[in-house]
């Protein structure tokens, strides 16, 4: 893997260069505070040391909201039309000017590579959706990229398209990691994306895609992003999914879910209901 940043236990952050590592004076926040040119400056003076890696299952997300986009992808359309009937309005999503832009997550609902994810007790057909996390500084430039995973509901939303906030965003709905990759470090892609569903050992889904396959890019995201919004500690957004299992999948707590690309790593993450309502 290339240069890397890693969220370590207690706040601290870490700069990774194969078998060399060094802690950083600030956190993530702080760098997406800085211009691009600037926050790349300080990582590549980072003090760097010898040894064993300090092992970290934190997500790297610091202070910065979670957001998210919508049909992105043909898949993404055609799996939205499937568990919706009022598919005319994800084709007009797809072919408009204008993206899907949603709230996904706070950074305490995020869990990390190896923590659980969640799907509502109340839902009963959920999916992972195995994205690209665009890491943007305050100022809208990419910063780096991350692998994430985009949980959903399929059944609460394809219910009614309304309820989308309830099938995206609750306690563990959403993994980053394992790192970010500075995007000098990654270059623009494409990306390369797998997911797998292990389930008892063996493998209950599988399925591949390409960021080349995207509809929108990246820099077209992010600008309809900060058109109306600021973000003075940077913001991650995830940019779609091209992988939607068939109708007749759905994740079950006990699975774990893998998702992978060349450039990125493995996000690996176990399966978990979500249910409050005995609180």
């Amino acid at each position: 893997m290339p240069v890397s940043l890693h969220h370590l236990p207690g706040g601290r952050w870490a700069v990774r260069d194969d078998d060399r590592w060094g802690s950083l004076d600030g956190t993530l926040a702080d760098l997406l505070a800085l211009p691009l040119d600037q926050a790349r400056a300080v990582i590549s003076t980072f003090g760097a040391e010898r040894g064993d890696f300090p092992a970290s299952a934190l997500p790297p997300v610091d202070r910065q909201e979670i957001w998210a986009a919508g049909v992105t992808y043909l898949r993404s359309r055609d799996g939205r039309k499937e568990e919706s009937r009022h598919g005319h309005l994800y084709d007009q999503v797809y072919d408009s000017d204008r993206p899907e832009l949603f709230f996904k997550s706070s950074p305490w609902r995020v869990v990390g590579d190896g923590d659980a994810v969640g799907v509502r007790a109340d839902s009963g057909w959920d999916v992972p959706e195995a994205e690209i996390g665009v890491v943007l500084n305050a100022g809208g430039e990419i910063f780096g990229y991350t692998l994430g995973n985009d949980m959903s509901s399929r059944s609460i939303e394809g219910e009614n398209p309304l309820y989308l906030p309830q099938a995206k965003v609750y306690d563990r709905c959403c993994a980053l990691g394992p790192a970010i990759i500075p995007s000098w470090a990654a270059g623009p892609g494409p990306f390369e994306i797998g997911l797998r569903v292990l389930r008892e050992g063996q493998e209950a889904y599988v399925g591949k895609t390409s960021t080349a396959a995207m509809a929108r890019d990246f820099a077209d995201l992010a600008g309809w992003l900060f058109r109306a919004l600021s973000f003075p500690y940077g913001v991650i957004l995830l940019t779609g999914t091209g992988i939607v299992p068939d109708a007749d999948f759905t994740t079950h707590p006990g699975d774990t879910i893998e998702i992978t690309s060349p450039a990125l790593g493995t996000l690996s993450n176990p399966v978990i209901a979500v249910d409050h309502a005995m609180r």
